[in-house]
């Protein structure tokens, strides 16, 4: 499937109008990863859940919800933005991690299922809304992801309850009278092979078979997207084909024929709907390493910082320059933050790039602008959506030197 590009003459008008760095989305990615997703499982009591923190700007979580997908939230700012979008309560699913009394009770009162990942708070959960119906996070064993960081499953993660503990689960749902709802587990962020997810699919499967009168089963997400060019595809085909069998080989024994299936996938939703443009403003060479000086600081982008993720660069020339063409050399994309660790692409090979050229970041509309920050007091960019025409839309404006003051 081919990645999400513009034109050079597109990128520089569109920087011109809404200036630089600038995020742009495709409605139509958007849209054909959502209907992808629904059409993973046959089974007519599938749901899909977008993971919301993946991207939480107001105007895809429409399109998103357009599209017949329901939501997860993680915080009470995800909620509210969901309620903005349009989502009803019993379409958003709040899938906690260590939260306070406050918090809990805030999302209880708004009539939306929570799931706690761990005893103590399945505790302040009963002891706050005894007689409620509460889902809970279990930890099968088994874990994925691109980064130690984001693998949510297996022995060394702070997330969910293990699944040995199942029987003082039931001992807290039977003490306050509460009504399991579901479980959920989450393996990790960013798998590209079936076998991880099916693993964890068919553990979950098992888990549940201790619990009768569920009402949902949800197996997480993590689907990835191949950020590198020599990545294959996640083979979504042979995915939905062998979950499809586990699933049916556990509805043959479950007592519920009304269960409901759910997924979570955020980052195979937007990620590849989205490219961030900055410009290069600046090039040197020090001690043999050749850099090129972009606005595009790891405030705008934290994911190579943070992970060490690779994302495809493209160069987009400026027609000022004349069109001047080289050949290809090794250079550091870096950014404009006062940190030696600011760089974008290392060593990485790319045409010749001259001041007022454009940089051209593919795939970072999954967790890009929801991690941008104000580091160095630099500002946050704009959010563009092109919509199925090809016209541009304006969906957050870019930060003032006001917002900075606005709290003070």
């Amino acid at each position: 499937m081919e990645k999400f590009r513009i034109s050079s003459d597109r990128a520089f008008e569109l920087l011109d109008k809404y200036g630089s760095p600038l995020y742009v989305y495709s409605e139509e990615i958007i849209r054909r990863r959502c209907r992808e997703m629904k059409g993973l499982l046959t089974y007519r009591n599938f749901r899909v859940h977008y993971s919301a923190k993946a991207n939480t700007n107001l105007e895809l979580l429409k399109i998103i919800r357009e599209e017949g997908l329901d939501v997860d939230a993680m915080s009470p700012g995800e909620l509210i933005i969901e309620e903005k979008a349009g989502f009803a309560p019993e379409q958003i699913f709040y899938v906690s991690n260590n939260i306070s009394p406050e918090e809990m009770k805030f999302v209880i009162e708004r009539g939306i299922l929570l799931s706690v990942d761990s005893l103590s708070q399945l505790e302040l959960y009963g002891r706050l809304n005894p007689g409620g119906r509460v889902a809970v996070r279990f930890n099968t064993g088994v874990g994925a992801g691109h980064h130690e960081k984001v693998n949510t499953g297996g022995e060394k993660t702070k997330f969910a309850i293990q699944a040995e503990a199942a029987p003082q689960v039931k001992e807290v749902l039977d003490r306050y009278g509460l009504k399991l709802a579901g479980i959920n587990q989450h393996i990790g962020s960013l798998f590209l092979d079936v076998d991880s997810y099916i693993t964890g699919a068919r553990k979950l499967f098992q888990l549940a078979m201790e619990f009768p009168g569920l009402d949902f089963v949800d197996l997480g997400g993590g689907f990835g997207i191949p950020y590198h060019p020599l990545e294959e595809r996640l083979d979504l085909v042979q995915l939905g084909r062998e979950l499809e069998k586990v699933l049916q080989e556990f509805l043959a024994e479950y007592e519920n024929p009304e269960l409901t299936v759910m997924i979570e996938p955020g980052r195979y939703i937007v990620a590849e709907a989205g490219l961030l443009l900055g410009k290069c403003h600046a090039i040197k060479e020090n001690y043999g390493t050749k850099y090129i000086g972009t606005d595009l600081g790891f405030n705008v982008l934290m994911r190579p910082v943070l992970y060490g993720s690779y994302h495809e660069v493209e160069v987009l020339k400026n027609p000022a320059n004349g069109g001047k063409k080289g050949g290809l050399e090794k250079v550091n994309i870096v950014g404009n933050i006062c940190e030696s660790g600011d760089i974008l692409a290392k060593n990485r090979e790319l045409p010749l790039i001259e001041e007022g050229d454009v940089v051209a970041v593919l795939d970072v509309g999954a967790y890009g602008y929801v991690m941008a920050s104000n580091y160095n007091c630099r500002l946050r960019p704009a959010e563009v959506l092109l919509d199925r025409e090809g016209r541009d839309r304006l969906i957050r404006r870019r930060e003032t030197l006001d917002d900075l003051l606005r709290h003070f």
